[in-house]
């Protein structure tokens, strides 16, 4: 969980040593509440320490070997040293390279994101309001010890949701997660059946949830492609909390501490999302970058360092950045087709694009469309209805399809209409 384990009875000098260390290395999870008070200026510089040396990559011991990809819609896709790692369009959701994308594994706090989601499509809904209060219980409250990432909300203190939400996303708060879990859904547990029921949703098919925070537990595991799913209905559903993910720190209980997402202090076009660490997990990271019109989202599961898996983050999105274009295959409002209509005023219907529709191709490729259109369309037909869809392809792969509707009402036919149809049915005309 972004932990640090350092022994407090050393002096403060030998202290700050390995808090300096995790800082440049972009990870950093406070020791304590006085100490993290005390050394918000040491945070800083740190940071900026780590933005200035953040490409000197050094190898780490324990690396893996790395691993290529297993799905690649362009050449040349790096190999990363990581257990699983994947790289998505984030406007059709098309996965332009993975390796191992579907493996369940242990997601520590990338769990959060979920957390945060939950939060955020609540106060959307009118369900939280940003002021509300959430009491701080013993359960949810953290010991002042360096074993788990905390907020460090006091014990029996009551703080607002938005402050709850700035903890989960910002400082990756234990704390935070569980206080609002357990005002939500009035337990841990309960707030895991939220989250699963909306992994389901989304169609995060090889994830369980067990608890709001990332603690181990041999039951809770995610995979690369659903965590980029849910990255996706993050930017997509929640535009007004969005900007969170992108905030360097948050200072509460007058503690200050910065994001552990290296890439925020070291590239402009990184706006997000999170980072996670356990023993199990490795060190993992989920990014969303945009430059010009395109947005990536990438995932990088166990890696070796915090180093690590943000210069494997900065090469995976350096290589999708420099691979794949975008393409508008049919403008909006262009007729695609004519879908035939049966028993109806008219007997067809012009089938146009249902929204404006962009795609990411690979570079310097062109790209094909075929469509298909729903046999047996029978009157009426509303104006906007579903009649087809259109398929693109660029080098013989699959890159995205898109709706086809009906661009005017069709309605249906008189019963002396219905019936000279149907006859000239029987004559198969």
């Amino acid at each position: 969980m972004e932990a640090l384990t350092v022994n407090t009875m050393q002096t403060k000098t030998s202290s700050l040593i390995p808090v300096l260390f995790a800082l440049a290395a972009g990870a950093l999870t406070p020791l304590s509440a006085p100490l993290a008070a005390g050394s918000a200026a040491a945070k800083q510089a740190a940071h900026k320490k780590a933005a200035a040396t953040s490409k000197k990559a050094s190898p780490a011991a324990n690396a893996m070997p790395p691993l290529a990809a297993d799905n690649a819609l362009a050449d040349n896709a790096p190999a990363l040293p990581a257990k699983a790692w994947l790289l998505m369009d984030y406007d059709s959701g098309q996965i332009l390279a993975s390796a191992n994308a579907d493996e369940a594994l242990p997601p520590a706090s990338l769990t959060k994101m979920m957390t945060s989601y939950i939060v955020e499509q609540a106060l959307r809904a009118g369900k939280l309001k940003p002021t509300d209060l959430v009491s701080v219980s013993e359960n949810a409250w953290c010991r002042g010890t360096s074993a788990e990432s905390c907020m460090y909300l006091p014990l029996n203190s009551q703080a607002t949701v938005i402050d709850i939400l700035r903890g989960i996303i910002i400082q990756s708060g234990n704390d935070a997660s569980k206080a609002i879990a357990e005002h939500m859904a009035g337990s841990e547990a309960g707030f895991a059946k939220l989250m699963n029921a909306e992994a389901q949703r989304l169609g995060m098919s090889k994830t369980q949830f067990v608890n709001p925070t990332g603690l181990p537990d041999p039951a809770h595991k995610s995979s690369a492609r659903d965590l980029a799913i849910l990255a996706r209905a993050i930017i997509k559903d929640g535009a007004e909390y969005y900007p969170i993910y992108a905030e360097r720190e948050f200072k509460y209980n007058g503690i200050k501490q910065g994001n552990r997402n290296a890439l925020l202090y070291t590239d402009p076009t990184v706006d997000g999302l999170k980072t996670g660490h356990t023993a199990e997990a490795g060190y993992c990271l989920v990014t969303s970058s945009k430059r010009n019109d395109m947005r990536l989202i990438s995932v990088i599961l166990n890696s070796s360092s915090p180093q690590a898996r943000a210069d494997q983050t900065r090469t995976l999105l350096g290589w999708g950045f420099s691979s794949f274009d975008k393409a508008t295959p049919i403008q909006a409002g262009a007729v695609v087709a004519n879908a035939k209509v049966s028993f109806g005023k008219t007997d067809s219907v012009a089938a146009v694009l249902g929204s404006p529709w962009l795609l990411t191709v690979p570079r310097g490729t062109q790209v094909q469309t075929a469509v298909v259109v729903k046999p047996g369309l029978e009157a009426p037909v509303a104006k906007g209805a579903v009649v087809g869809k259109v398929i693109a392809t660029a080098n013989g792969k699959p890159v995205g399809e898109t709706a086809l509707v009906a661009q005017v009402d069709v309605e249906r036919a008189g019963f002396l209409l219905r019936g000279w149809q149907h006859l000239m049915r029987l004559f198969g005309k």
